[in-house]
């Protein structure tokens, strides 16, 4: 049986352990020749290690194609590595998947400017530095049907302590894939966001922080082995035309998120809004965003199947 992916070539960031190890995986099944970039740190993004080869290794004991790369996505030379890398090993690139992240959480009092620094390069940056030169090499070469899936985050979408540097990168990574998929539409590339929800090791100790153990049938079912076939699944044939979207899958769960749009309007036709107009008015607005949100919270429970 041919894979959905037969003949692709995929580059998958942070796939050495987690959602990104799950993506490779998944990808090789069905069919893809896959770079498995991960530099092999902590979850900190301190240190280094072999934990890319080591996903290959499993991918080709099971039949499949992929090598390593190791380099950093937070600098531009990095991601220019990951095109050379699948040119060299594979003659082209169809797919790039940025999900190489790290943590480091502080609450705004205490974060350092270093831990501010390093995360929005990891994610943000990263996610620059990687997209770049793939987006040249479909202008230049003309390579149509390609897809791009950016890693955003309830953190940056819906906000979460103790987070303000990763809530600040995932939120831009959401906006960039917006633009990225403008500018990429006339080759017909695709850019769609996920927002995932995963035990993995860079979420089990926010729980353990909070003195929650967390168990294998836990793990059964909300590990990131429940992130990976909506990812795959918008890299084939039949995700073609479905762009600039966010997908959030959790738990076995899968849906789609609103995204930023005018819900209610007022308009003064002559001078400006008085002070005492807009307390009349504000409340107002606040009244149909809470509305759309109880909506959308109703239709999401009534479509839970």
């Amino acid at each position: 049986m041919v894979g959905r992916l037969e003949d692709k070539i995929a580059v998958v960031t942070g796939a050495g352990r987690g959602i990104g190890r799950e993506i490779a995986l998944l990808m090789a099944a069905e069919g893809a020749k896959v770079v498995v970039n991960d530099l092999g740190g902590a979850a900190d993004g301190t240190g280094a290690g072999n934990i890319a080869e080591e996903v290959c290794a499993e991918i080709r004991a099971q039949g499949g194609e992929a090598v390593p790369n190791t380099e950093s996505v937070a600098e531009v030379a990095g991601g220019e590595s990951l095109l050379n890398t699948a040119l060299d090993a594979f003659g082209g690139m169809d797919i790039l998947i940025n999900n190489a992240g790290i943590l480091r959480d502080r609450s705004i009092f205490n974060m350092s400017e270093a831990d501010w620094d390093a995360v929005i390069a990891v994610h943000l940056k990263g996610h620059y530095c990687c997209s770049r030169p793939f987006a040249r090499y479909i202008r230049e070469h003309n390579r149509t049907g390609c897809r791009i899936v950016n890693f955003s985050s309830v953190s940056g979408l819906f906000g979460n302590f103790g987070q303000s540097n990763y809530g600040a990168a995932k939120a831009g990574i959401a906006g960039f894939s917006r633009v990225l998929a403008f500018e990429l539409a006339k080759y017909g590339c695709t850019v769609n966001t996920i927002s995932p929800g995963a035990l993995t090791r860079m979420t089990i100790p926010l729980r353990e922080n909070r003195g929650e153990t967390v168990d294998q049938s836990e793990l059964d079912q909300g590990g990131p082995q429940h992130v990976a076939p909506i990812v795959v699944w918008l890299c084939g044939e039949e995700g073609a035309g479905i762009t600039s979207e966010i997908f959030h899958t959790a738990s076995g769960g899968v849906g789609i998120m609103q995204q930023p749009a005018v819900i209610k309007r007022f308009h003064k036709s002559e001078g400006v809004w008085g002070l005492d107009e807009l307390d009349a008015v504000v409340p107002q607005l606040v009244d149909a965003r809470k509305a759309n949100v109880a909506a959308a919270e109703v239709a999401t429970v009534g479509g839970d199947n």
